[in-house]
């Protein structure tokens, strides 16, 4: 997929004016590719478009105008983007009560061994960032890649073929089946 660049980038002022229709845009965009694994972990597929409003938001958020730290934010996004033959992904674990944080991510501790994208019946191990997590610590919001070898490839372009994200930790197991909508929003990544 390719990398994001300062041409992409409006800056907060160009952002403003049209910020309202772009959310609204990956909004839509995002919502078949966005995952439910059991009740507590969300999986979001990212692409060009969700990483360059992430782009917009923080550096809105953070009134980042000078164009050394704008690049700074793009090559932080750009690490999430996936490279060619792989997709790319941001996992959330949903913990609403405040007072289950700690016990919750400490019983997920390890997670990253335990992640699987099933295409067609192959398992394709999570590649997690390994700058995100110590060995006894786990955050809350952790970046992923897949590496799909040509077959499971070929298998994801393919219409109907089965699709499923699978967690299998001690802890945590879970299985979710991707609807055709969001295989195919996900077999256009690979183009």
């Amino acid at each position: 997929m390719k990398k994001l660049t300062r041409a992409d980038i409006r800056g907060p002022q160009l952002y403003a004016a049209i910020r309202d229709d772009l959310r609204k845009r990956v909004i839509e965009l995002k919502r078949p590719r966005r995952v439910s694994v059991g009740p507590l972990i969300t999986v979001v597929f990212e692409n060009r478009a969700t990483m360059i409003m992430q782009v917009e938001e923080m550096c809105r958020a953070e009134s980042i105008h000078d164009p050394a730290k704008v690049q700074e934010e793009i090559d932080v996004y750009n690490k999430i983007l996936p490279d060619e033959g792989q997709l790319g992904a941001t996992l959330l674990i949903n913990i609403t009560d405040e007072a289950q944080i700690a016990t919750t991510l400490e019983r997920l501790v390890g997670l990253q061994e335990h992640v699987w994208l099933i295409v067609g019946g192959e398992r394709l191990k999570a590649e997690f960032d390994p700058d995100q997590f110590a060995a006894d610590k786990l955050a809350a919001v952790q970046y992923l890649k897949f590496t799909l070898p040509p077959a499971a490839q070929a298998a994801l372009s393919t219409s109907g073929t089965a699709v499923a994200l699978a967690i299998d930790h001690p802890n945590y197991r879970e299985q979710a089946r991707l609807e055709e909508a969001s295989r195919a929003s996900l077999a256009e990544d690979l183009l």
